[in-house]
C-alpha cells in the first residue's frame, strides 16, 4: 500500500520558498537584514532571549516562532539527543516554513505510525560539529561555490550563493535560505531557516 507520508513529502518539492540573507560577514548581514550573534552573546529569536549557556532544546523551546519544530522534536523522541553534549549545528526551519508544506502535512507527519519518518526529516536538519556561519561561508569558497553537509540522517544539505544570498539546497532540490546566523547555544549552534529541507 502508499505510503499517504512519502506522497505528501513528494508533493512538497513542488514547493518553491524564497527569502532574503546572507552570511558574508557583519556588514552584509546589516545590509540584508539578517541576525548574526558570532561573538557568542545572547540574541533574540521569536520573540525570546537565547542564552549561550543554555542547549538547543532549552532555548527553542521558548521561541514562539519553532513551536512546530519544538513539537516535532517531542514527538520524535529526540529531546534527550538535542540536549545532550553534542555539538550539533542545526538548521532550524519556522513555523511558516511548516505552514508553507502541502496540507496535511505536519498532520501526517506527528501521527505516532510516522515516528520514524519524522526522525529522519528531523536529523536531517541537523549536522554534527558547530558550523558558524564564517565556517560555511569558509567551506563554500573552498568548495569553489558549495559545501556539502552531511547530516545525522545520512544525507546531504548543499550550501551555495544565489543572488547574493546563501541557501540550503536539500536532496530534492528544494531550497532554503538562513534567516539568522549564530545563534550560540551551550551545545552547538541554530541557524533559523525559512523552509523545511527534505531528505531523499
Amino acid at each position: 500500500m502508499t505510503n499517504p507520508f512519502r506522497l505528501t513529502l513528494l508533493a512538497a518539492t513542488a514547493v518553491s520558498l524564497s527569502a532574503c540573507s546572507t552570511m558574508m560577514g557583519a556588514d552584509a548581514d546589516a545590509d540584508m537584514g539578517m541576525a548574526s550573534a558570532s561573538a557568542g552573546g545572547t540574541v533574540m529569536v521569536g520573540g525570546a532571549p537565547m542564552y549561550p549557556n543554555r542547549t538547543i532544546v532549552q532555548n527553542a523551546v521558548n521561541s514562539r516562532d519553532h513551536t512546530t519544530l519544538v513539537a516535532a522534536v517531542k514527538a520524535a523522541g529526540l529531546v534527550d539527543t538535542l540536549s545532550g553534549p553534542g555539538p550539533f549545528t542545526v538548521f532550524a526551519p519556522m513555523n511558516s516554513a511548516f505552514e508553507r508544506l502541502p496540507a496535511g502535512t505536519v498532520a501526517t507527519l506527528l501521527r505516532p505510525e510516522n515516528k520514524g519518518m519524522l526522525t529522519t526529516v528531523l536529523t536531517y536538519h541537523v549536522v554534527p560539529g558547530r558550523i558558524t556561519a564564517a565556517d560555511l561561508m569558509q567551506r563554500i569558497r573552498a568548495g569553489g561555490g558549495q559545501a556539502r553537509l552531511t547530516t545525522v540522517q545520512g544525507g546531504t544539505l548543499t550550501a551555495r550563493m544565489m543572488g547574493g544570498r546563501v541557501m540550503l539546497v536539500d536532496a530534492k532540490g528544494g531550497m532554503s535560505h538562513v534567516t539568522q546566523a549564530d545563534v550560540m547555544q551551550s551545545n552547538g549552534v541554530i541557524h533559523v531557516t525559512d523552509a523545511v529541507s527534505l531528505p531523499g
